[in-house]
């Protein structure tokens, strides 16, 4: 019995060092709350301000937070897809291009037709297309974010709202 145990230990510790391999695979995030500060978080669950930018008296810097941009979800994506029309890649490069804000805050939402889940990720894939485009222009991106159908600007049960929900917001950082 004394045998058995140990060679199962062994084994176990055998295939440790390749789980924790993949298991410790991690890249601190970075964000930035409405409100403009910086925080950061470590994979334990450890999160803070980010030291480069704390007054003396220890509390954050913060950027001037302004909504830059909504678009229409309708005029850079077709139903569905988080593909980017050829004149949408164009007029976002050239806004992108032109901003001269210190960072962005991409935001995608949807409108409330699909799934929770569904909705989630494709306004989190819309948002992540859109950041694309921004760091291919120069720009730097601090978050990416997607809300899906969680945060409405207009009513759902309408043609209209449903349009308005639809959208991504870019918020520059002065």
């Amino acid at each position: 019995m004394k045998h058995r145990l140990s060679t199962a230990i062994c084994t176990a510790l055998a295939l440790l060092p390749s789980q924790l391999l993949s298991a410790e695979r991690y890249i601190p995030g970075v964000w930035i709350d409405p409100d403009g500060c910086e925080h950061w978080v470590m994979d334990d669950g450890i999160e803070g301000y980010m030291s480069p930018h704390l007054r003396r008296d220890g509390t954050p810097v913060c950027h001037k937070v302004s909504r830059c941009a909504v678009v229409s979800a309708d005029t850079l994506f077709a139903s569905a897809s988080a593909r980017v029309r050829p004149g949408g890649v164009t007029a976002l490069r050239n806004f992108f291009a032109a901003n001269r804000a210190n960072g962005f805050v991409i935001e995608g939402h949807t409108d409330s037709r699909a799934s929770d889940a569904s909705n989630m990720a494709l306004s989190e894939r819309r948002a992540a297309a859109v950041a694309a485009i921004a760091q291919d222009a120069g720009a730097r991106v601090y978050s990416v974010r997607g809300f899906g159908e969680r945060r409405p600007v207009a009513d759902n049960a309408t043609a209209s709202g449903m349009q308005q929900n639809r959208r991504v917001e870019i918020l520059c950082l002065r």
